[in-house]
């Protein structure tokens, strides 16, 4: 069983030393980042909820923790997360049920924690 809070201050640890590192590439992708999922025709909660199915149907548990965090953050709520998780399900099958799993463990952790 992963730790979602902890796995996201591990990896914002460690996306801090890719930038000291590789400092062009990553102060690009934070650029991307900040721009992608600012305010404007759409609010950034539903592009945070966009990112989470995305990261659902792609399988990966890093952007599923920070997706989930920063879907919260940016207001979403629980009803509106398993919606999104829903919505994986549908464009990703049976690979996307078991990373729905991680997601809902995800905001279940991420909630007790708020």
């Amino acid at each position: 069983m992963k730790n979602y809070p902890e796995y996201y201050e591990h990896l914002k640890q460690y996306m801090g030393k890719l930038g000291a590192e590789i400092p062009g590439p990553m102060g690009a992708f934070g650029r991307l980042h900040q721009n992608a999922v600012a305010d404007s025709v759409l609010s950034a909660k539903v592009k945070e909820l966009i990112a989470l199915g995305i990261a659902i149907t792609v399988r990966c548990d890093g952007c599923i923790a920070f997706h989930v965090h920063d879907s919260l953050k940016a207001g979403a709520d629980h009803q509106e997360i398993m919606e999104t998780i829903g919505v994986a399900v549908l464009m990703g099958g049976g690979p996307s049920v078991m990373y729905g799993c991680e997601a809902l463990e995800a905001l279940e952790q991420f909630e007790a924690e708020a």
